[in-house]
């Protein structure tokens, strides 16, 4: 991880940042808010890489959702887990 750190940029591209969501748990440069964004972001992102993956269009490394869920618990972000999104990419 970089020495400075772009709140904007890394709620962007979370993966520019951290190697692993769990880091931004760990990260003292954010606020428990940012972090949840941060991760939020991470999520949409690994959501984004299944649907891909499922279409045969995989490249390159990502981070699982269950590794950015994790995170997100780690922050006490809530989580439904009992009911989906209503799209693979978790949109409304």
């Amino acid at each position: 991880m970089t020495e400075f750190i772009s709140r904007s940029e890394a709620i962007r591209d979370p993966s520019r940042y951290f190697n692993h969501p769990l880091d931004v748990c760990h990260s003292a440069a954010f606020s428990h808010a940012e972090k949840i964004k941060i991760l939020r972001r991470w999520e949409y992102d690994a959501r984004e890489m299944e649907v891909a993956e499922e279409e045969n269009m995989s490249g390159g490394s990502f981070v699982h959702l269950d590794e950015v869920l994790k995170a997100l618990q780690c922050v006490n972000a809530e989580i439904d887990l009992d009911h989906g999104p209503p799209t693979k990419q978790g949109g409304e």
